[in-house]
């Protein structure tokens, strides 16, 4: 029987696993893919992780994996479909139908890119629409295209298109950014960047490369509740940054979820079932970073022992 199994290898769970060798439990760390490194590998400059400026994502989470390789993690590629609590010791089970047992299981699953749900979205995928700009970007070059959101994805996604694109129309729904207010700022101040506020998408049409975005405009002036504007906007390519969504739909009722569908855990990691533990962008906090999900990774290997610890008190 494992001491430990780790689900998902973004920044938390790579984290965790470096402690846990280091406390020399036998670990295993679950992920479906061939390399993950989480949702970081996907942007293009990270700036605000301590001791590495300017580092890409993709280099970042290449760094974290081969830290972990040094210290021999093991790691297996079969998807987890589900997890049982049997008490002192919990069942995961495998894509091919067999199991692991383990006395705890740390769920460090992360997050997934949340979508519009119109009419089109799913239609255009990988032929016009994207979610990922560091990923797309290149094939929008001195092309028009438009970018979905408000927040710090959707910020950075407009100011990453807008070098290389001939112009980037930033739809959101409100008139003022989520995101960090300098990046806002450099929004405004960008020249090729159009900020589209009280938009919305409603309708992705036209044909792969040459989109047509149906956008309504309504402002808190308009009356009847009706559309003050209407328009299409024809665009190469449209990026939607509209935030994430926990990957937990494979968790059941094993633990409890809040409303938005993120682990309930505190800074110890312990979940409403006991020897279940989560970390990073998947469980309940007030910020999702990198470095938070570090963070994370670590501390929650101590309350992992302490578990442990209890659990042989107790044969």
């Amino acid at each position: 029987m494992r001491d430990l199994v780790i689900v998902g290898s973004g920044p938390a769970g790579l984290s965790a696993a470096v402690y846990a060798k280091r406390a020399m439990m036998d670990v295993v760390v679950l992920e479906k893919e061939a390399f993950s490194g989480g949702q970081i590998v996907n942007t293009e400059q990270v700036d605000n992780y301590l001791g590495l400026p300017g580092i890409s994502g993709f280099d970042m989470g290449m760094k974290f994996r081969e830290h972990a390789d040094t210290f021999g993690v093991e790691f297996d590629d079969r998807e987890v479909t589900a997890i049982e609590d049997h008490g002192g010791h919990k069942k995961v089970s495998l894509e091919d139908g067999s199991s692991i047992e383990t006395k705890a299981v740390l769920i460090a699953t992360g997050a997934k890119h949340r979508k519009l749900g119109v009419p089109g979205e799913e239609e255009f995928t990988g032929a016009g629409v994207s979610y990922c700009a560091t990923c797309d970007g290149a094939f929008f070059r001195n092309k028009e295209v438009a970018v979905v959101g408000g927040g710090n994805i959707a910020l950075e996604d407009a100011l990453y298109l807008s070098k290389m694109c001939s112009r980037v129309h930033l739809i959101h729904r409100r008139d003022e950014f989520r995101g960090e207010k300098i990046l806002g700022a450099q929004v405004l101040e960008t020249e090729n960047i159009e900020f589209h506020p009280f938009a919305q998408v409603t309708e992705i049409g036209g044909a792969p490369g040459k989109l047509e975005l149906k956008v309504a405009v309504k402002t808190p002036t308009a009356s009847d509740g009706q559309d003050d504007c209407d328009f299409t906007l024809p665009v190469a390519g449209v990026f939607i940054a509209i935030g994430t969504s926990p990957i937990t739909d494979f968790l059941g009722d094993v633990v409890k979820l809040d409303a938005a569908g993120y682990v309930v855990s505190g800074e110890t990691g312990q979940t409403s079932t006991p020897g279940i533990f989560a970390a990073g962008d998947v469980r309940t906090k007030a910020v999702r970073q990198v470095a938070t999900a570090v963070g994370d990774g670590a501390a929650v290997i101590h309350y992992v022992e302490e578990y442990l610890n209890g659990l042989k008190g107790n044969i």
